[in-house]
């Protein structure tokens, strides 16, 4: 008789288990599952602790516990146990998964050379998908012939990576672009929450960024000929200027409405002012075409949505252990690879196989399967994180 299978007619679940013999709930899924054991906890003792939390604790009978250790507690398929189906909130709590930092330990303990989730550090270290290739080309097209955008994504999909890229590509390329960034610190879209951002903070930062020093003029007329005249200026000896605001699902529907006027700024047939706005989907509520308050900007706007990484997954992963000196072939087992995505995508439910999770959601397997003495990640692994 397994483990599993005692603990079926007990009615003790792997959690209660788990917390009264003071390991984890991936520890105990994997003596079960694959007769590991944890490294840290002396093997008969834990056996010790197991039998006597049963028989104490759960009133296991004794030919229970008799025919118990019997078993090499390999696998026993778990018929009147189905995996429990996602709950529509279940895409929320995976996406505010609390971010997990790789452990000097486990580093070691796989061979990594560097966290292979840590911040990208280069243009070369940005992933590539179909999707993410086409955004990155059309924001640099925007930003050198002008353009207004909109790039849409959930938290971690990749937003403000694609932003520093464009910023890096315009530095390391010597291109002639003026990056400009109005601070979004504290802004929401009423001034109830925090702070609007307005079209006159926006025309400061656009004089901060093309004439720093110049002293701005007071009326609201004179301020806007001003950076009118700033901007022809700049144009006129060939620089080319991207406003680039991120978190734009925090702007008013005011200030979206002043950004058509911002880009409707020429010199000639000259566009002045390239336009991208960087945000979360209700940024694209916000640019609903339904809404006649926004209709003429969204005509001007192209909108792009950042998609999952879905099938581009394994090459995702691939890619990040690479960086850090790793093959994914070590340190994921293929059933693992699916169990993430299962994970991630809600049995087909829904998907947030965006970075954010991902590299979330191996981190803390990563360091759960050090602390129990796991060499590769499984499927029980991800499935307990």
């Amino acid at each position: 008789m397994s483990l599993r299978q005692v603990l079926m007619q007990l009615g003790v679940s792997q959690s209660e288990l788990a917390y009264s013999v003071s390991i984890s709930q991936t520890a105990i899924s994997q003596i079960m599952s694959h007769d590991m054991w944890p490294k840290r906890r002396n093997k008969h003792d834990l056996k010790q602790a197991i039998v006597n939390t049963l028989t104490n604790k759960y009133g296991a009978k004794e030919h229970q516990i008799k025919e118990l250790f019997v078993s090499t507690f390999a696998p026993i398929p778990n018929q009147n146990e189905s995996a429990n189906p996602h709950h529509p909130n279940d895409m929320e709590e995976i996406m505010l998964l609390r971010r997990h930092a790789l452990k000097p330990e486990t580093k070691r303990v796989f061979g990594l050379m560097r966290d292979p989730f840590a911040e990208i550090r280069s243009a070369d270290e940005v992933f590539l998908t179909p999707d993410i290739r086409y955004v990155r080309e059309s924001l640099r097209t925007f930003a050198k012939h002008g353009g207004f955008a909109a790039v849409i994504g959930e938290s971690g999909a990749g937003k403000s990576t694609l932003r520093r890229d464009l910023i890096e590509w315009a530095k390391n390329e010597n291109e002639p672009i003026v990056i400009i960034e109005p601070y979004v610190l504290g802004m929401e879209d009423n001034d109830i929450k925090g702070k609007t951002l307005k079209s006159g903070h926006i025309a400061e930062a656009i004089m901060d960024a093309v004439a720093p020093g110049q002293r701005m003029m007071r009326s609201p007329e004179s301020r806007f000929r001003q950076v009118h005249q700033a901007l022809k200026e700049s144009h006129r000896i060939g620089n080319r200027h991207v406003l680039v605001i991120e978190e734009a699902h925090g702007l008013s529907i005011p200030t979206l409405k002043h950004l058509k006027r911002f880009f409707e700024l020429e010199d000639g047939f000259h566009k002045l002012l390239s336009i991208m706005l960087i945000g979360q989907p209700e940024l694209g509520n916000k640019l609903d075409e339904r809404n006649p308050s926004v209709r003429e900007i969204v005509q001007r706007c192209e909108m792009v949505t950042l998609r999952p990484l879905d099938i581009h997954l394994e090459a995702y992963l691939e890619h990040r252990f690479k960086m850090a000196g790793s093959d994914l072939q070590k340190i994921m087992a293929p059933d693992a690879i699916e169990a993430l995505r299962n994970k991630l995508t809600g049995r087909g439910a829904f998907s947030v196989l965006y970075p954010l999770a991902v590299n979330n959601v191996i981190t803390a397997a990563l360091n759960e399967a050090a602390e129990i003495g796991i060499p590769q990640l499984n499927a029980d692994l991800i499935q307990g994180v």
